[in-house]
């Protein structure tokens, strides 16, 4: 099938190269010429394991091709994906100008039958105001052309996202058109090659089940950061109670990880977005208002024990602390939401320096902390402990998993070590000689 995806972000990407490695035609659109040309070139602008290659063999084999062209992607195609993004506004809600202009922009230049899908994440009835504004447009051009309006919510894990599209857990499609769900149907078939994926439901509930999955994830994680928290006061393991709630499969182990919260693109935005569409429909939702607030505090948990700890030792003030990790999580250079850039906020607002190291997200991040003079990205692990008074790891990479204590301890000036992931023992680390502070034990 031929198809054109508008927008070349992490979804639209991840989804061009996942639809033309299954031998379908896509076109990939994009109003940035400067990404455009680096595509052409085989150099993707963001980080996600596996989808350079990909993007790079699809293209060579004529399969996957870039422009920012929207009525040549258009030509023959018989899909017009909407990818682009819907950012958060200053109220909380989607920002939906990008997704808007697309509508206008398909409708100014439709000329054959086109089914819209909306892939975006979008707030409940976008679908229903993009095909009053591509109809505008027909009705502008005097013209009659048939096209539907379908919403078909991606559900991609950055750091998985390729095995996510080619491996889904299931396909949403919302639509009440029998012929366009079975078109959609033909084109993700050959995802669903071991048992039917596709779930076929009304337009408004399909754009809700997105809305509803991320926020019950997010939910999840503010649940157990919640357990954590009150763990340490009373002198309980969270670990153990994780182990103990989630040998019950109703709960199960997946997302209750305690830590410094949530971060990335979606949970944020969408908590916040679904909050929204509650009160400007005369709801409160007073579970998701919760699970925002608490995600809020927890983003700032590890920053309330490193100044705790200096406290009776002048404050932080002067002092310096390594920091492992700044992308919101490992697998990506993410920083959007990212529990490190709330840390280091306040840290440094008590004056503390911060020297700091990802293997991936480093220079996202030292674009975003340019302007604070107490921030160093650093280019290697062990560079960012050399002389520092305690280290702090704030982002679960493989490589902090197993790290070379003696050297940590020989490069600090103190072995304090700060753990926002519980990624070590504190049998260990008392093993070691370091004094430990982690989450929720």
């Amino acid at each position: 099938m031929n198809i054109c995806i508008v927008g070349t972000g992490y979804v639209g990407l991840v989804s061009a190269a996942c639809f033309a490695e299954m031998g379908n035609i896509v076109t990939c659109v994009d109003v940035n010429p400067e990404v455009i040309e680096s595509l052409r070139q085989g150099k993707i602008h963001i980080f996600e394991p596996g989808l350079e290659e990909m993007v790079r063999r699809n293209a060579q084999e004529g399969r996957l091709v870039f422009t920012t062209d929207l009525a040549e992607g258009m030509q023959d195609s018989l899909f017009v994906f909407c990818c682009v993004g819907t950012p958060e506004s200053k109220d909380g809600s989607a920002d939906l100008q990008y997704v808007q202009q697309v509508a206008r922009d398909v409708g100014s230049l439709m000329t054959d039958y086109t089914i819209i899908v909306d892939k975006s994440t979008v707030p409940v009835g976008t679908a229903d105001s993009v095909r009053a504004l591509v109809q505008e447009e027909l009705d502008k051009r005097g013209v009659h052309i048939e096209f539907d309006v379908v919403s078909n919510p991606e559900f991609l894990k950055e750091g998985d996202a390729v095995n996510d599209f080619m491996k889904p857990d299931r396909v949403i499609v919302g639509t009440d058109n029998v012929r366009t769900a079975e078109l959609l149907k033909t084109l993700y078939a050959p995802y669903a090659r071991n048992r039917e994926k596709l779930i076929v439901m009304g337009v408004r509930s399909a754009e809700m089940t997105k809305y509803a999955a991320n926020c019950m994830l997010a939910t999840k994680i503010s649940f157990i950061n919640e357990i954590a928290n009150i763990c340490e006061r009373v002198g309980a393991d969270v670990r153990e109670v994780r182990h103990g709630i989630g040998a019950d499969h109703r709960i199960g182990y997946q997302f209750i990880y305690p830590g410094m919260g949530y971060g990335g693109s979606c949970f944020p935005k969408d908590v916040k977005a679904l909050i929204g569409t509650a009160r400007s429909n005369g709801y409160e939702p007073q579970l998701l208002s919760s699970v925002d607030d608490v995600n809020d505090r927890q983003k700032i948990v590890l920053a309330d024990k490193i100044e705790a700890y200096f406290a009776n030792q002048g404050g932080v003030s002067g002092k310096t602390l390594a920091l492992w990790g700044l992308a919101f999580k490992a697998n990506t250079d993410d920083m959007r939401e990212a529990p490190a850039l709330e840390l280091i906020r306040k840290l440094t607002a008590a004056g503390m320096r911060v020297r700091a190291f990802d293997p991936v997200a480093g220079s996202n991040a030292k674009a975003l902390l340019a302007g604070n003079p107490l921030v160093e990205i650093c280019s290697e692990q062990y560079e960012a402990t050399h002389g520092a008074h305690a280290l702090a790891v704030v982002t679960e990479w493989n490589q902090f998993r197993n790290p070379d204590f003696v050297k940590i301890k020989a490069n600090l000036s103190a072995p304090i070590l700060f753990d926002g992931r519980n990624l070590y023992s504190p049998g260990l680390m008392a093993a070691e000689g370091f004094a430990y502070f982690c989450i929720g034990r």
